[in-house]
């Protein structure tokens, strides 16, 4: 129905925001997680939406990048999920987050969302590990929005860079992806550093 939604952010509470265009009010519900990304009342934000619809509701949903959109879509189309729960693994977890806990098989990371039990967490993970690619990661965080922190596309960065280096010497992607998540990075850290933190894990798992 509405690609975005494009005007003054005029109300925000911890589940939605009004976004004003034209005299019209829009009531948009949104994930935690990308509060902190807007400055105040009284800005201008740019909003891309899914518009839900049943018989006894009509809902918008709202997200900073088309990336969080799209992977909000596929967690819809997941059994047993519907807009709330999507809402709710998006609000602990960003998309490369989700990525990165699907396609290295890590339940316990996504069912630390609320409402989302390990069952849910598997079922999800079954249903999407063929849908997402650790590539796709990668050129998205290369034409990252401003809304993005520098912080979380460096880690990133690194960890994308750890699991190309892992694959090349010949793991499976899932091998790679559960060594490197497994490892705790930090920004200053070098791809050398935790590729043989990584290597370490490897001989755990």
């Amino acid at each position: 129905m509405y690609s975005y939604i494009k005007g003054e952010l005029v109300e925000m509470t911890v589940e939605s925001i009004v976004v004003e265009n034209h005299g019209i009010g829009y009531n948009i519900r949104i994930p935690q997680s990308i509060l902190d990304s807007f400055t105040g009342i009284g800005q201008e934000v740019k909003i891309y939406t899914y518009t839900y619809v049943r018989e006894d509701a009509l809902h918008l949903y709202g997200f900073l990048s088309r990336d969080d959109l799209m992977i909000f879509q596929l967690l819809l189309g997941v059994s047993g999920i519907g807009p709330k729960g999507a809402l709710a693994i998006l609000s602990v977890m960003t998309p490369d987050d989700l990525r990165f806990a699907v396609l290295g098989e890590d339940d316990k990371t996504i069912a630390k969302a609320p409402g989302i039990g390990k069952k849910s967490a598997q079922r999800l993970i079954i249903e999407l590990k063929d849908k997402l690619k650790l590539e796709d990661a990668a050129v998205i965080k290369s034409a990252s929005s401003e809304s993005e922190s520098l912080e979380a596309s460096g880690i990133h960065g690194i960890k994308t860079d750890a699991v190309m280096a892992l694959t090349a010497l010949g793991y499976s992607s899932g091998e790679a992806i559960k060594a490197v998540s497994q490892v705790d990075i930090q920004e200053n850290d070098s791809v050398e550093e935790v590729l043989k933190a990584a290597l370490k894990q490897m001989a755990w798992i």
